[in-house]
């Protein structure tokens, strides 16, 4: 199949070209860039200026396959990543069963490559049944595709395991994602510890949880010089942490939530206590979010992630300090995210921003997928096209995840995906609907 995308702006992964060029895509990669490519029988798509970038990578989302599909299954997930812009995703392995050995890692890429949407990459466990105790099959599940290592939902409990590990990891070039908490500090809280913890009651969750597990990981690194990521930082605590550590030459990355950056605790006073903004980590205060765009201007932060943690309407829509944490994003988050960079001003700028999506992620995935981050000749052709200028509601009710309980749920947001494409082939296309 042949595809020619005309009159586009082009971000490769590092840089946005001032000039509309065409991108041909012939047999699932990128055959030429240039002004004026021939059309030759292909299939043609006029931009008409929007900007084409390296498909959108989402480091961390929930699918909930095996074990709870009801909440979210790999089809859906996958369709709803590609509805949301997102050309590949990994999948979190706190399942049931937990994705702890090489048997459940091919399940996955299997219903991955059947679901016709994003491009599934699993992540591994990093102990067996995320208990902290023995270590997974490692080596074994990065043979068979598995692209991080995790026990999110919880740290790895146990320091001495996550030294193995991190000595492991760098051997086999599969990076190690810490869920950075201390849970001795957060068992039954349910908020940020501080104004909205002390108004309602409710137990707070501090900032020390967060940096605590950070430290912890970053003397691990230091040690083995083994690369450590460490997902959802919410903190400006943990944030100048990560940015420490980067100073002194360490392997340490980090990534950033577009819930941690666009709300803070006051949504929960605002909305009487909506559980759709119960999430872990808990959503902090101003100053954390605006500590979090700057750790984005600064180069601290490494990715943007969604952390897309699907619920059944059943399970979120009860009182506050009986839900779930979690919030279900995929499919309006890189919407979140340019809306809520126009309205702070553009406070970097865009190439930059656009990064985070693209070249960022992809450098933190084994040798073979760092190539999907740029726009260049011979590349996979995994594209997304933005046309920054759309307004939309966000409406729950037309998404393809099976998610029905979103904080953006009827807001109208200002940049959106309008194309996704993933080796070629056409996964989401809104340029028909005049978006």
């Amino acid at each position: 199949m042949t595809i020619l995308l005309k009159n586009a702006k082009i971000f490769d992964g590092r840089s946005l070209g001032g000039e509309c060029e065409d991108i041909l895509v012939k047999d699932g990669v990128i055959a030429r860039r240039g002004s004026g490519l021939p059309e030759d029988g292909a299939e043609v798509y006029d931009l008409g200026g929007k900007l084409v970038c390296p498909g959108f990578i989402d480091l961390h989302v929930h699918f909930r396959d095996p074990g709870y599909e009801w909440r979210e299954d790999t089809e859906s997930g996958a369709r709803a990543a590609a509805a949301g812009g997102y050309s590949t995703v990994v999948t979190m392995p706190n399942t049931e069963p937990a994705v702890d050995n090489p048997v459940t890692v091919e399940y996955l890429l299997a219903r991955g490559k059947r679901a016709g949407g994003a491009r599934v990459l699993p992540s591994g466990c990093v102990s067996k049944g995320r208990q902290g105790k023995q270590l997974a099959e490692l080596g074994l599940m990065a043979e068979t595709g598995a692209v991080l290592f995790t026990d999110d939902g919880s740290p790895v409990w146990d320091a001495k395991l996550l030294k193995t590990a991190l000595l492991y990891s760098k051997d086999l070039d599969v990076r190690i994602m810490e869920h950075p908490e201390e849970p001795s500090l957060t068992a039954k809280a349910h908020v940020n510890e501080g104004v909205v913890s002390a108004s309602s009651g409710l137990k707070g969750w501090p900032a020390s949880a967060e940096v605590i597990d950070i430290q912890r990981g970053i003397a691990l690194s230091r040690e083995t010089d083994a690369p450590i990521h460490f997902t959802h930082v919410s903190t400006e605590l943990g944030v100048d942490a990560v940015r420490q550590a980067k100073k002194e030459g360490l392997p340490v990355t980090c990534d950033v939530t577009p819930h941690h950056l666009s709300l803070d605790e006051n949504c929960i006073l605002v909305s009487r206590f909506s559980s759709t903004y119960k999430v872990n980590p808990p959503l902090r205060t101003r100053k954390d979010v605006k500590a979090l765009w700057e750790a984005i201007a600064d180069g601290t932060a490494d990715a943007i992630v969604t952390d897309h943690a699907p619920y059944h309407m059943d399970e979120k829509d009860v009182p506050f300090q009986e839900a779930p944490c979690g919030i279900a994003s995929i499919e309006c988050s890189v919407a979140v995210v340019l809306d809520t960079w126009l309205k702070l001003g553009e406070p970097v700028a865009l190439e930059h921003l656009l990064s985070l999506f693209t070249s960022g992620p992809a450098a933190l995935l084994p040798r073979p997928w760092r190539a999907l981050g740029a726009i260049k000749e011979g590349a996979a052709a995994d594209i997304t096209v933005l046309d920054l200028d759309a307004v939309k509601r966000v409406d729950v009710n037309e998404w393809k995840s099976k998610a029905r309980l979103c904080p953006w749920d009827g807001e109208m947001l200002q940049g959106w995906p309008v194309m996704t494409l993933v080796e070629g082939n056409v996964r989401m296309n809104r340029l028909e609907d005049g978006e």
